[in-house]
């Protein structure tokens, strides 16, 4: 342990940083667009099954294929890593908010709209809130997915620790193989970990206990 570190220590901090980028952008990217899309897909049903159809389709791309075929778009390196791996972060955020705010209580809904909301206020103060665990849990979801499949982004030039586990098996060690494998799973169980603690955080249940 002591010689792998002190031979790979500074390729493994500056690997790890570049997955940590490269899957943290995916991610962002794959909130930003799927969680407001998603809400505004429950007011319009056929609309709904046709894009989460497609979403479901572009998940059953094997991840390296995905890459490949961006490459005479966007060329090799780390910008195509990212967007290839925000497409593979749509679906379970789109999905599941999608899900989340469709079944929240609609005598919960009536009472927004008795009480004279507008149809932005209902999702701002009702819906979204009401559907923020669902929400989190396609997060969550959707981070290790990017996590894990962030490491295909080696082959492309994008980086981070596929590099070292390609590495180790292009040139038989296995301490590579380790050294990068291990801090991919210790990133997903921390971002799923951290995303639970933020779910709890927001969740209306936790906040009413508080008060």
């Amino acid at each position: 342990m002591t010689h792998f570190l002190q031979e790979y220590g500074n390729d493994l901090v500056v690997k790890t940083l570049e997955h940590l980028y490269i899957s943290s952008i995916a991610l962002f990217l794959g909130i930003l667009v799927a969680v407001p899309l998603g809400i505004a897909l429950t007011r319009t049903k056929k609309t709904a099954n046709i894009v989460i159809g497609l979403a479901s389709l572009l998940q059953t791309i094997p991840s390296l294929a995905l890459l490949t075929m961006f490459i005479p778009l966007f060329g090799v390196g780390k910008m195509t890593a990212v967007i290839a791996l925000f497409i593979y972060s749509l679906l379970p955020i789109l999905r599941n908010t999608y899900l989340g705010v469709k079944n929240v209580d609609v005598n919960l809904v009536d009472a927004a709209k008795g009480m004279g909301m507008t149809s932005f206020e209902q999702i701002r103060f009702v819906e979204f809130p009401l559907s923020i665990p669902t929400i989190m849990a396609g997060i969550r979801l959707g981070a290790v997915y990017v996590i894990a499949w962030a490491t295909l982004a080696s082959y492309i030039g994008g980086g981070g620790l596929g590099d070292l586990i390609f590495g180790g098996l292009n040139l038989y060690k296995p301490e590579l193989i380790i050294g990068g494998t291990v801090p991919v799973i210790i990133l997903a169980l921390l971002s799923d970990f951290l995303l639970g603690l933020l779910e709890k955080k927001f969740s209306p249940v936790q906040r009413g206990e508080k008060r």
